[in-house]
């Protein structure tokens, strides 16, 4: 069974050791080790259980240290998700390195780095593959042509939009629209393997 390591501020004694396992216990989890500074628990725990575990923990006088760049990560994304499936403001007029530094309070070179070597994609591919996601919902609608599709998820032209979606899903927007058979993927499934 994987494990996970929670880092726990505060911890300074014994008695501090003792608390913080069984806090842990209390939720049901299977502390494997306790330290200074840290509790090693079989599984792994999902957000909601983080917050959980937060909670405990602050109610004793201990602050869990939830990774910071992990959180920065998520952010990124659910900046872009945002801005692309769920912003009325033209996507041509955006420039993605000011808009995520801007939104982010980082320096886009940092956001940017720190994306790569976490996720093994660049941000401006995970750009792409999202705004690709939202053209396949749009023409799962039918409601759109393809020259108010590419308009409305920021590409120049219909023949660039074209060219962008054949690269990563393999066929045209029309034949994919032919074909009926819309899989989508849901926003936080997309992956560097696509495209």
């Amino acid at each position: 069974m994987k494990t996970s390591v929670l880092h726990i501020k505060n911890m300074v004694c014994d008695r501090c050791i003792s608390t913080v396992r069984h806090e842990l216990e209390k939720l049901d989890w299977n502390v494997i080790e306790t330290e200074l500074g840290k509790a090693v628990i079989n599984g792994v725990p999902s957000e909601e259980d983080m917050k959980k575990i937060a909670s405990a923990l602050k109610e004793n006088g201990f602050e869990l240290v939830v990774d910071r760049e992990k959180q920065i990560i998520k952010d990124i994304k659910a900046t872009i998700v945002r801005l692309i499936h769920h912003s009325e403001e033209p996507l041509e007029d955006i420039v993605l390195s000011q808009y995520l530094a801007d939104a982010l309070h980082h320096d886009y070179k940092y956001l940017s780095s720190l994306f790569s070597s976490r996720e093994g994609i660049t941000i401006e591919k995970y750009y792409i593959l999202q705004r690709i996601e939202r053209v396949k919902e749009l023409l799962s609608y039918g409601e759109l042509t393809l020259s108010e599709i590419a308009w409305k998820t920021g590409f120049s032209s219909v023949h660039h939009l074209s060219a962008q979606f054949k690269k990563i899903i393999g066929i045209t927007p029309s034949a994919y629209k032919k074909k009926g058979d819309f899989d989508r993927k849901t926003l936080d499934r997309i992956k560097k393997d696509e495209g």
